[in-house]
């Protein structure tokens, strides 16, 4: 098993990449902590990982606030010791409106949850494994939205954005105590949140797959096989950087693909 015995600390986890990283990792041996606010969903995952024969723990709660993160780090090393890895991947949907009709509110909401949370997150955790001597691993789910200018979105992909420049910072920080850093940036992923974008008629899912070099959306299980590389034993010369999952969709320079 590539993950056998390592605590895995998975955010926004109940649910799509995260939830299919949460599994692929147990299925790997790791012992998963599961973070969300849907509670009910969480737990459904949870019991999942217990039935794959790995022990769980779920704790609630936003990311982007510093008490919850402190509590949550805090509860997972008094129950199991350690974390040796953490996955940074809570994140929410918004809008796709321009810039001018975007809500200041909704703009702060997505950078904190985004941004704020994976900082919050990789200081608490980082910090536990300094102290701990634990050559620890953490990877961060970033987007393609956030290598390039996508309309209408103006919250989050400024918000990706940051946390692939993050990623760089925490790797040249870390790498002295043998932490690994690095980030993934999917395309765009049949996901639970996809599936309701497309149900609205908001995205035309034909047309964006004509766009896609590989003609289809890429799957959770190929970011979480990319997740599980990250985390393991096979990448340990790799950190400070982003692996693109995306079928393609950055390297086309010709929209008008035949």
């Amino acid at each position: 098993m590539k993950l056998k015995d390592r605590v895995a600390l998975i955010t926004g986890s109940s649910v799509g990449i995260g939830k299919g990283i949460a599994l692929a990792f147990a299925r790997e041996g790791a012992d998963v902590v599961i973070n969300d606010i849907d509670y009910g969903s969480a737990n459904k995952v949870a019991k999942e990982i217990d039935d794959l024969g790995r022990k769980s723990l779920f704790f609630g709660g936003d990311v982007s606030e510093s008490d919850n993160v402190k509590r949550m780090v805090s509860y997972v090393v008094g129950k199991w010791g350690k974390i040796d890895i953490l996955v940074n991947n809570a994140g929410i949907f918004n809008e796709m409106v321009p810039i001018h009709e975007r809500s200041e509110e909704e703009w702060s909401r997505v950078i904190d949850v985004h941004l704020k949370g994976t900082f919050l997150c990789s200081k608490y955790v980082g910090k536990i494994m300094i102290e701990g001597g634990i050559r620890g691993n953490v990877i961060n789910i970033a987007s393609i939205v956030g290598l390039g200018g996508f309309p209408n979105r103006s919250a989050y992909g400024p918000a990706k954005s940051a946390i692939l420049n993050l990623t760089k910072v925490m790797a040249l920080e870390w790498a002295p105590y043998g932490i690994r850093v690095n980030a993934i940036a999917p395309g765009y992923i049949l996901s639970e949140g996809a599936e309701k974008i497309f149900a609205s008629g908001k995205v035309d899912k034909e047309a964006l797959e004509k766009r896609i070099p590989l003609r289809r959306l890429g799957t959770i299980g190929e970011v979480a096989r990319v997740a599980l590389f990250l985390a393991s034993e096979e990448s340990t010369y790799i950190t400070g950087g982003t692996i693109v999952v995306d079928g393609g969709w950055l390297a086309n320079a010709d929209v008008q693909l035949p």
